[in-house]
């Protein structure tokens, strides 16, 4: 039996009531669940009234179809022939926890709505065929309906790991009015106002990872955590030090977690020695031969993927910043404008000379949100 498509004939009431709010909980989720995906799960009985809801715990933790059916449980509510809205199909494997789908066929669910299917290797529609099997009905949105793509932009970057073996990249800049991120003597902080700034912690808290270079640990020595909203974790820190210069003593050396750092060198030496020693974790990634001695960029990446990384959050500087979009490795950009101009200074990339417009990356808009007086601009690459 093939799942059948949602809203295609006609619709149950409240369907899209119901899967709202499977979404509502799971954005509570987002800075918590990693590297799992953000779950939202709400039942419902026959009669329509909500029997139980949840959302994925921590990893190891249960999925969003666990909490909702123990919340449902420890009401007392009879749950045969109720239906489950999920944000997410069902997953079907033993990983750190049992199947979900099972957990939903023994505890009598006659109905599944998922918003989206799972491109987990692991999954990739086994749940619902499962679901099926056992005599569940199962449904799903389609591709283009609006709570399916809310559904598909809540956990962007854990398809972009499971389609593209590779993270969503996000870069994040602060600029003024001429495109400036520092004057030309490095002074940086602060262009934007605290509004912009606690909305860029907010992006930080998303990610799964956060990246910079050694010329922002250089110049700003910064922490690259997540302070001025609340999180139930910390990003894993990343830094880009193709030489190995960073200081021992410099605050990404420092609590919360341990920090990550890609390099070139054949051997760390005696810097790399230190750094260890301190606590940091190396890994060489040594760029091709027509990059002697820098990172290879595309190769890092990629190896965050397999950390587990779903979103990586970049905020670093014009060079890096240059070089991972002429790699073609950015998915989002992030931009922070502030009402000020700043004359001479830094810009927020470094593409080199141009000599055609047609070589410029070209952008789509996708929002933008006053905050406090600054305003903030997110784009994506045009396909």
């Amino acid at each position: 039996m093939q799942a059948s498509p949602l809203f295609t004939t006609a619709p149950r009431a409240d369907d899209e009531r119901w899967m709202q709010q499977a979404l509502d909980l799971a954005e509570q989720a987002i800075g918590l669940t990693d590297p799992n995906p953000r779950v939202g799960c709400v039942i419902v009985g026959a009669d329509g009234q909500l029997l139980g809801q949840g959302h994925t715990q921590a990893a190891g933790q249960a999925h969003a179809e666990v909490m909702a059916l123990r919340d449902a449980q420890a009401a007392g509510a009879t749950l045969h022939g109720a239906t489950a809205y999920v944000t997410l199909e069902p997953c079907a494997h033993h990983g750190r926890t049992p199947p979900c789908c099972d957990a939903l066929i023994e505890a009598g669910i006659g109905r599944v709505v998922s918003a989206l299917s799972d491109p987990n290797p692991l999954v990739a529609g086994q749940g619902l065929a499962r679901l099926n099997a056992a005599g569940v009905q199962t449904e799903l949105l389609p591709m283009a309906h609006p709570l399916a793509l809310a559904a598909r932009e809540l956990n962007i970057g854990f398809l972009s790991r499971m389609q593209r073996g590779r993270p969503f990249v996000r870069m994040k800049v602060a600029a003024s009015l001429d495109g400036r991120t520092a004057l030309s003597n490095g002074v940086s902080q602060w262009i934007t106002g605290p509004a912009a700034r606690r909305d860029g912690h907010a992006w930080r808290r998303r990610a799964g990872a956060v990246l910079t270079g050694i010329g922002t640990a250089r110049d700003d020595d910064p922490r690259m955590d997540v302070r001025d909203v609340p999180t139930a974790r910390q990003p894993q820190r990343v830094l880009i030090d193709s030489r190995l210069e960073l200081s021992p003593d410099a605050r990404l050396m420092q609590p919360p977690g341990q920090l990550l750092i890609y390099h070139a060198q054949p051997d760390p030496g005696p810097r790399g020695a230190a750094l260890m020693e301190r606590g940091a974790m190396l890994v060489a990634t040594p760029g091709a031969a027509d990059k002697p001695g820098k990172v290879d960029l595309t190769m890092a990446v990629h190896d965050l993927a397999h950390r587990g990384v779903n979103e990586l959050h970049i905020e670093a500087g014009y060079k890096l910043n240059g070089s991972l979009l002429r790699a073609g490795l950015v998915d989002e950009l992030l931009v922070y404008i502030a009402p000020m101009l700043m004359g001479d200074g830094r810009g927020m990339v470094d593409l080199g000379a141009l000599t055609a417009l047609s070589d410029a990356p070209r952008f789509r808009w996708l929002d933008s949100q006053v905050l406090d007086g600054d305003l903030r601009l997110r784009l994506r690459p045009l396909e």
